[in-house]
């Protein structure tokens, strides 16, 4: 009797057991997964993209959903570019017509299917398709702070439980543009980079978080491999794997190119020929009107923009937007002209002698250019 007993104890514990396997298995038949692309070869790829993947075997679907698409036709594409108030949506395509895209610019795909379980997936998928409601598929995108990245990653850790403790993947001390500089510079952009830096201003030297760093693709797609304290990703697989392009070296470089203007310069400076010496004031004139505007564009990205990074920006020491008013004295003898430039020269000086020491990191292409306004502004206060 007693055995018989422990015989029917042992069999219902184990059928309990099944059952128990058998209602917790994922029935949603979903399938989503954090598609990675790869840098591309334009400035507007040369960070990568992400995207997210669904595979619905009830309704026989297989989309993406990206958030970096905007409208190219708006109304004011350009004006609401410049001054941060371009909106992004969320967007949904087949998944062959996205892979035949990237392949076709040989950019690699990887893929990482996570690990969720049926309640999360149907979560997430909902959550996308709210988002692509017309009241709700619009955001104001912010390259650093809120992009088609960080938008897949916060869908991701929101639906998921417990919230993913995702951790850092770059150095600690790593800065929002230390960041982009890798990037940059491994796709040979010398002038986007120099472009950049002197554009974007002292709050892009912050030493970012571990959400902060997550901003890119790649960083997204690291740090979810490396989830702290879940498994989050089920399989990774690649996709398409690019087709490597032999790197060419380009010697036409900001450095080289303005070492070479300044050295040019300061070899007519030393000319006595009188040709040459009447033609340099219209080389000034040409120099500080040009600084001139793109410091005043300095200033409205500043306070006329909605970019958070543009701010506080260090390159207004030497592009003074007073330099375009004092473009129109460079043939003046006024005494008030020839202190201005005077002071223009200390302050070329000052600023090379804490050059590495300032709050924002300076392009350091733009030395040569420092080093020219301060000759240039010496010789028309001596003139």
């Amino acid at each position: 009797m007693k055995k018989t007993v422990r015989i029917i104890i042992i069999f219902a514990i184990i059928l309990f057991s099944n059952c128990q396997k058998i209602f917790s298995q994922d029935s949603s038949r979903i399938r989503i997964s954090l598609l990675t692309c790869t840098p591309g070869e334009e400035l507007y790829s040369i960070f990568g993209h992400s995207a997210i993947r669904i595979i619905d075997s009830n309704n026989v679907t297989d989309y993406i959903y990206n958030y970096g698409t905007f409208n190219f036709d708006d109304n004011g594409f350009y004006l609401k570019f410049i001054r941060g108030k371009l909106l992004y949506f969320v967007s949904i395509e087949r998944t062959e017509d996205f892979l035949a895209f990237y392949t076709l610019e040989n950019r690699g795909i990887a893929e990482q299917i996570l690990q969720l379980t049926g309640d999360e997936k149907i979560a997430i998928q909902k959550a996308l398709k709210e988002n692509l409601k017309e009241e709700n598929k619009y955001y104001k995108y912010d390259f650093f702070l809120d992009n088609c990245t960080t938008r897949l990653r916060d869908v991701i850790s929101n639906k998921k439980y417990p919230k993913p403790l995702l951790p850092l993947v770059m150095p600690a001390s790593t800065t929002y543009r230390n960041a982009i500089h890798q990037y940059l510079d491994k796709g040979g952009q010398k002038w986007s980079e120099l472009g950049i830096d002197i554009l974007l201003g002292m709050p892009t030297d912050k030493i970012m978080t571990a959400s902060e760093q997550q901003f890119l693709p790649d960083n997204l797609m690291t740090t979810i491999d490396s989830c702290k304290n879940i498994l989050l990703v089920k399989e990774k697989t690649t996709l398409y794997s690019p087709i490597k392009n032999e790197e060419k070296k380009d010697w036409t470089t900001p450095m080289n190119c303005f070492s070479l203007l300044l050295l040019f310069i300061i070899f007519l400076s030393l000319s006595k020929n009188i040709a040459i010496q009447k033609m340099l004031p219209y080389f000034d004139f040409m120099l500080f009107f040009t600084i001139g505007i793109l410091g005043v564009l300095l200033i409205l990205m500043w306070c006329a923009t909605d970019h958070s990074m543009t701010k506080n920006n260090f390159n207004l020491c030497w592009a003074l937007p007073t330099h375009l008013y004092a473009s129109f004295l460079i043939f003046s003898k006024k005494s008030f002209a020839k202190k201005y430039f005077l002071f223009t020269s200390m302050l070329m000086a000052a600023l090379l002698l804490v050059w590495l020491v300032l709050p924002q990191e300076l392009n350091s292409a733009l030395i040569p250019i420092v080093l020219l306004i301060g000759l240039r502004s010496y010789q028309r206060s001596k003139s």
